[in-house]
């Protein structure tokens, strides 16, 4: 057996020296494999499978297989039943808009996904706000909570994105500055992305993506543009893929909700690409995933007034095409209740929570294998729409 002493090693051709034969590593120490950011580990690269690096954006190791890089997962949520005291697959409510004359709230929720029941107090964000961006932009252990407007109109809205660790509890810290507000969001483990709404402080309706590194701190960075202004729809993800469905393409009386559906590929930077559409042109839905379908529900079809959708659609997120019937919401005592609610999700269910005049506090949840209609969860610890949610277990983890 050989043994190779070196302290440097010049490389050998385009793509770096190469060993061949068995070779071993024998120290007490460690090993420091290559690392650098996501969009540097393919820059004039090829990459062959069985690639190991490891990615400073995600803080984690990854491996290149199957013509993709994969995550090396050194643990999973437990996804909690009933009876368990841990955080398990939690999903989180933070802020939102309570009552009339634009009043907001301050408070986080927790649910258990797993179990039903009413949601418990987590902590505080800094300041009430309301009309964040609707999806869930979250990692497996932190979320995002967006501000937008922080008072009555004309108040101005807030460019502040703030974080939680989704295990623990306690209030949200500061993150950095988003400049829009009352779009989509999504994430998979390691970008999180806001698209759409309206800018700040204009307030004019846009088209723009920004993302940031969830695991880091820092303001947004452009990641591309929608294919039109939207505003007011609702994000979902799987791993690879970030959608955007429904929502409004103008402000004032007429409100113009549409029906079409946006995808991106997260882990790159560009525009958004046609989807499909919905099965009714929507505002202010509901929306969430797991891993390969997305379920879209309620709204309102607008123009104005208390029409709402009362059934919900699924699309499947690794396939183009339209939105098919899912099923029906739970029953509410409010004739608007389906506008404007938030939503979180695990592998196995996607959760409603809250909605619209009166700001309400139902929960709701249904099974993402099955077609069929949601059923009650529970109540929130204060009634309210249009904040914040994500869970530590969605479609892009």
């Amino acid at each position: 057996m050989g043994i190779l002493r070196t302290n440097k090693i010049s490389g050998l051709g385009t793509d770096g020296t190469v060993f061949q034969g068995v070779t071993r590593f024998d120290t007490q120490g460690y090993f420091v494999a290559p690392s650098g950011t996501t969009d540097q580990r393919n820059a004039g690269i090829t990459t062959t499978d069985g690639t190991i690096r490891f990615n400073t954006d995600s803080q984690k190791l990854e491996f290149y297989a199957q013509s993709q890089w994969w995550e090396m997962v050194i643990d999973t949520p437990n996804l909690a039943v009933g009876s368990d005291t841990g955080a398990g697959a939690r999903g989180v409510y933070a802020t939102g808009y309570t009552g009339p004359g634009g009043t907001g709230t301050n408070v986080i929720d927790y649910i258990n996904i797993s179990s039903t029941g009413n949601a418990i107090d987590f902590g505080d964000t800094s300041s009430i706000s309301f009309n964040s961006f609707n999806g869930q932009i979250s990692s497996s252990t932190r979320g995002l909570i967006k501000f937008g407007s922080t008072g009555p109109s004309p108040s101005p809205p807030n460019n502040t994105v703030e974080y939680v660790t989704i295990s623990s509890t306690g209030n949200s810290l500061d993150f950095g500055d988003v400049q829009q507000f009352n779009g989509s969001g999504c994430s998979n483990s390691t970008r999180g992305i806001f698209a759409g709404g309206y800018s700040i402080p204009a307030s004019a309706r846009v088209n723009t993506i920004e993302y940031v590194t969830i695991s880091s701190t820092g303001n947004a960075i452009d990641f591309g543009d929608l294919t039109q202004v939207i505003g007011t729809g609702v994000g979902m993800s799987s791993p690879t893929r970030g959608i955007f469905a429904g929502g409004r393409t103008t402000s004032g009386p007429t409100f113009a909700p549409i029906n079409s559906i946006e995808y991106i590929t997260i882990s790159t930077l560009g525009n958004s690409t046609d989807f499909g559409d919905l099965t009714n042109p929507v505002y202010n839905p509901f929306g969430c995933s797991n891993a390969t379908r997305g379920v879209i529900g309620g709204g309102n079809p607008g123009p104005v007034g208390p029409a709402q959708i009362y059934t919900s659609d699924y699309i499947t997120l690794s396939t183009l095409g339209n939105a098919v019937r899912f099923g029906t919401l739970a029953n509410f005592t409010s004739p608007n209740a389906t506008n404007s609610g938030n939503s979180a999700s695990s592998s196995t269910r996607g959760v409603f929570l809250g909605g619209y005049t009166p700001q309400i506090n139902q929960i709701q949840y249904f099974l993402f294998a099955n077609q069929g209609d949601a059923i009650d969860f529970g109540d929130l610890t204060v009634g309210r729409r249009s904040g914040a949610s994500f869970s530590n277990a969605h479609g892009g983890l």
